[in-house]
């Protein structure tokens, strides 16, 4: 791979000159393995170690199709799903890829005994498939997560609903946590120029689900003025809605659970700030009962931070321990989007207060290509900025997992695949001056 991070390097590679370029028969890629679905069986889901299941090795390259493209990967990072796959929870994704495989002649690729997982990249077109012409090797790119097929009429409205979406290495093969990945065109985008290869990979996912999820007409579609209750604000998904909220003239009131994350909220401009650790919320009494006084205290609190207002959209991911404070505080006639349970699945909350007050549960999961191309177009125009804290190199990929699974980051992990080192990649040193401090808040710099 050494003559493809040189092409890349270089500066004054062609685009004949990548396609030009020889692929090896195998590439270096953090994947998990089918004989190994049962090695955590028994263990509490926290004391299940990525460390172990994820390994780095080589795997063979796969075959280009129609409309796909492979790309070299500089840089990518750590979702939840990751973490998910690497302990088999909450099922085996080896199903997602047999099932899959039994589609097509083609799809048949992606059923194999590992599983390369990774749902971000940032990095250059090696190679396109036939049938694709807005993209050329050569050209820097990010990808967001969603694959698709397109064939069936309800996906042409909204990809998300197509019965054949998917989610890129996650329920789809050959991922971003490589120094190649296979892609569909069309999850291609273009990489904002101002940002180094881990900055640029580390929106993907997180950010375009915030998009979604929250100023999207299919999610909370978020108007100035409205006041958004943001869970974990400082993090992955929630740096991100907490941008959104103060971009789009609404007010976010951020829920952290230490002062260093109440610090990273503020530095974004949010001044409404809920520590839970400070201020001691507990909305279970047990594992089987909530505790409607603790809702009722929240909601206290909240309308004192907003001179006496409610909640007009809430950003939930965090799942069972939150939701029923969730559904609690929302005012009437408001929005609660949900795209994640971190938490837990099973949610609980009492349905008084949603059907008498005529509040919406929303669901939201990942967004359909214009809605991540609006969030990619943001984060490229400098109005919202990556929120990556650390990266590792990805021979250390199960240590990054292990961070995000025990909830030890802040805002997005990377990991550097074909990148040497932190830093490269930066084409607008310029416009990288002027967004610094924001680029940088999440490292503590």
């Amino acid at each position: 791979m050494q003559h493809i991070l040189d092409a890349i390097t270089a500066g004054d590679t062609s685009s004949e000159d990548f396609a030009n370029l020889d692929l090896p028969e195998s590439y270096r890629a953090a994947f998990v393995r089918k004989d190994e679905v049962d090695m955590f069986e028994g263990i509490p889901s926290k004391e299940k170690d990525p460390r172990k299941s994820l390994h780095v090795d080589q795997v063979d390259m796969p075959e280009l199709g129609p409309g796909e493209a492979l790309v070299a990967v500089m840089a990518s990072a750590i979702n939840y799903n990751t973490v998910w796959t690497s302990i088999f929870e909450p099922v085996s994704t080896f199903g997602f890829l047999e099932r899959y495989g039994r589609q097509s002649e083609l799809t048949k690729r992606h059923d194999l005994p590992y599983h390369v997982v990774g749902s971000d990249l940032a990095g250059v077109v090696l190679r396109t498939g036939p049938g694709v012409t807005k993209w050329k090797p050569g050209q820097e790119v990010v990808a967001h997560c969603l694959s698709v097929e397109l064939e069936d009429p309800d996906g042409h409205d909204d990809t998300m609903l197509d019965p054949q979406q998917r989610i890129w290495g996650f329920e789809t093969n050959f991922g971003g946590l490589a120094d190649v990945a296979l892609v569909k065109a069309n999850q291609l985008m273009p990489k904002p120029d101002h940002l180094t290869w881990e900055e640029a990979a580390s929106p993907g996912l997180v950010n375009c689900t915030a998009y979604r999820q929250l100023v999207s007409k299919n999610g909370g579609a978020m108007k100035q003025g409205d006041n958004v209750l943001i869970w974990g604000a400082s993090g992955g998904l929630g740096g991100f809605a907490t941008q959104y909220a103060l971009n789009g003239g609404a007010t976010p009131v951020c829920v952290v659970s230490n002062d260093e994350k109440a610090a990273i909220a503020r530095s974004m401009g949010a001044e409404l700030i809920i520590n839970r650790s400070e201020e001691g919320y507990q909305f279970w009494k047990d594992e089987h009962t909530q505790d409607p006084r603790e809702w009722k205290r929240f909601g206290s609190r909240i309308r004192e931070l907003t001179g006496g207002e409610d909640i007009d959209i809430v950003f939930e991911h965090p799942g069972r321990e939150t939701f029923g404070a969730s559904v609690y505080v929302t005012r009437k006639g408001g929005t609660i989007t949900t795209c994640a349970s971190t938490s837990g699945y099973m949610h609980e909350y009492d349905n008084r207060y949603l059907w008498m007050n005529l509040k919406k549960i929303i669901s939201s999961h990942f967004a359909n290509y214009r809605e991540s191309w609006e969030a990619n177009r943001l984060v490229a125009k400098g109005k919202i900025h990556p929120t990556l804290s650390r990266s590792y190199a990805l021979e250390d990929v199960g240590q990054a997992s292990l961070d995000v699974h025990h909830n030890k980051h802040q805002g997005k992990v990377g990991v550097l695949c074909l990148a040497p080192e932190e830093g490269m990649g930066v084409r607008n040193a310029e416009m990288r001056e002027e967004h610094l401090p924001a680029i940088n808040r999440f490292r503590g710099v």
